[in-house]
């Protein structure tokens, strides 16, 4: 379970958010080199109407509490750096400050399994 990019209404800016999203997940993946961001998937991208901000979710394995605040903290420290590189890499009126937020939806899908699987076997049982 993914999010999937949301941006402002209009005809550029769904196309904006997805290039904002593909080339931050770019970025991460191939230039940031701090140790403490791992293996980082960017799972969506919410622009506000005058692309000032950029909430860039993620995922992050293994999804321990040590692991995304660790994670959290480099990418916090990569944001002046990728907003930079983002700047030069898609053209827009204003490069959006970017703001990270752990996506707890995997998270969430997970624990809905384990209940469902123990309602299975309960019934089961019965």
């Amino acid at each position: 379970m993914t999010r999937h990019s949301r941006s402002p209404a209009g005809g550029r800016a769904p196309r904006v958010t997805e290039q904002v999203h593909h080339e931050l997940a770019e970025l991460i993946r191939a230039e940031v080199k701090d140790p403490r961001v791992g293996m980082v998937t960017v799972t969506g991208v919410e622009l506000t109407p005058d692309y000032a901000y950029a909430t860039v979710y993620f995922s992050v394995l293994p999804d321990d509490e040590q692991t995304v605040a660790n994670t959290l903290a480099g990418l916090r420290r990569a944001a002046g750096f990728l907003r930079s590189q983002l700047g030069r890499r898609v053209r827009i009126h204003t490069t959006p400050e970017i703001r990270f937020e752990h996506d707890r939806s995997t998270e969430y899908g997970m624990a809905m399994s384990k209940l469902i699987d123990q309602a299975v076997e309960r019934k089961a049982d019965d």
